[in-house]
């Protein structure tokens, strides 16, 4: 069975309905909601199929939104279609199985058995283990600056499928919609989406192996990353030199600002700080 016949085989596709269902969330820029995509799945299963295997079928531009963030600034957030949600529930429900066996140990956000507890757990092991200096790295606009093509390259080390590809790539190309003008997608992964998670870990998974070469102790929950050495000298060269392998690899930015090399009682991490019962 092709990829593309897996992705769009009814029962996944009434697995999608449903989760994007269980998930409620606002409406896209048609105003259909939640509570009305099950009859319409019903009613247009049939056309939908015909039209992604035809490679005609095209995405409606995301909605975008702004949440606010702890430190005053606004989040954007790009809210799908509720049919584009379930077709892009139902690419990852499918290529989350495929990648799970591939992603790094070290890596924590958005998947199975997985949360930011465990993370903060395997964090302090490093810690108690004498890795006392963190570089805590912050990539600047992360979701809005992932490389389209380089995504896909990625992608088709392990998706095969020329119809699958064509499909993501229409969604990363769907465009923005703001105070009701179209702005087109040149690069990045709205967040908002069921498929930006998953895609997000793929395309940060090249850092997870990266590290994982250099033999470093690391923990990855999404685009928030921490290294983890044992003396300040270290953590001054490894800082620089993953920078530098961000920008030329993946071309992505550290933020100057906020990447910094901390003591554990300076440094913070997925909302948690670390407190040093020892005092030393």
């Amino acid at each position: 069975m092709r990829l593309i016949d897996e992705i769009l085989e009814y029962t996944n596709i009434i697995e999608a309905t449903k989760r994007v269902k269980s998930n409620k969330g606002a409406p896209g820029i048609d105003q259909m909601t939640v509570d009305e995509i099950e009859s319409y799945i019903y009613k247009n299963y049939e056309r939908i199929k015909e039209q992604i295997l035809n490679k005609t079928y095209k995405p409606q531009p995301v909605r975008r939104v702004y949440i606010p963030k702890p430190n005053g600034k606004q989040r954007p957030l790009g809210i799908p279609t509720v049919i584009d949600r379930v077709i892009q529930q139902a690419i990852a429900q499918v290529i989350s199985g495929i990648y799970e066996p591939y992603f790094s140990e070290s890596s924590y956000g958005f998947r199975p058995n997985r949360d930011c507890h465990k993370a903060m757990a395997k964090a302090l092991e490093y810690i108690n283990n004498g890795y006392k200096w963190i570089i805590d790295f912050d990539i600047e606009k992360y979701f809005d600056t992932v490389n389209h093509d380089k995504l896909i390259s990625i992608l088709r080390e392990h998706v095969n499928d020329s119809t699958t590809l064509h499909l993501i790539r229409a969604y990363l190309k769907a465009g923005i919609m703001e105070k009701g003008l179209v702005s087109p997608s040149e690069e990045g992964v709205p967040q908002g989406g069921p498929l930006s998670p998953v895609l997000s870990n793929i395309y940060l998974d090249k850092l997870d192996k990266e590290l994982e070469t250099r033999g470093l102790k690391f923990v990855r929950y999404a685009d928030d990353f921490n290294i983890f050495v044992k003396t300040k000298n270290s953590a001054k060269r490894v800082k620089e030199s993953v920078k530098s392998w961000l920008t030329r690899k993946l071309f992505l930015k550290a933020n100057e600002e906020k990447t910094k090399i901390v003591k554990p009682s300076k440094g913070e991490f997925l909302g948690f700080t670390y407190w040093n019962c020892k005092g030393t």
